[in-house]
């Protein structure tokens, strides 16, 4: 069931395009991740996530990808490293496709 929020719900998410910069495995994640460093332009700057993206995309598939994440959810620890943002998915059984642009934009630009 989905529970209606108020504008000002959602204007509290900041959610931000970004590019990915680092891809890398790891193997110490529960469930099969890569960790990622995600480029939010000057204001923001890079950002680490852990993402379950193995099914689908390669790491070099990933490298250079536009994105979208919310990036001022609390930081998360997940086994060894510290999540500092959401990347953006829709999630189709065990896959994840990733949310991004379907044209280059500047890094850090806001969604709404």
């Amino acid at each position: 069931m989905n529970q209606t929020i108020q504008w000002a719900d959602f204007q509290k998410v900041d959610i931000r395009v970004g590019t990915i910069v680092a891809v890398n495995d790891f193997p110490e994640a529960r469930n099969a991740s890569y960790q990622i460093k995600v480029d939010f332009g000057p204001d923001v700057g890079i950002k680490k996530s852990s993402a379950q993206l193995t099914k689908r995309y390669t790491k070099s598939q990933l490298l250079g990808k536009q994105v979208v994440a919310v990036i001022n959810f609390p930081k998360k620890q997940i086994a060894n490293f510290m999540s500092e943002c959401l990347i953006l998915g829709a999630v189709s059984g065990q896959d994840v496709i990733l949310l991004r642009p379907d044209e280059q934009v500047d890094n850090g630009l806001k969604i709404a």
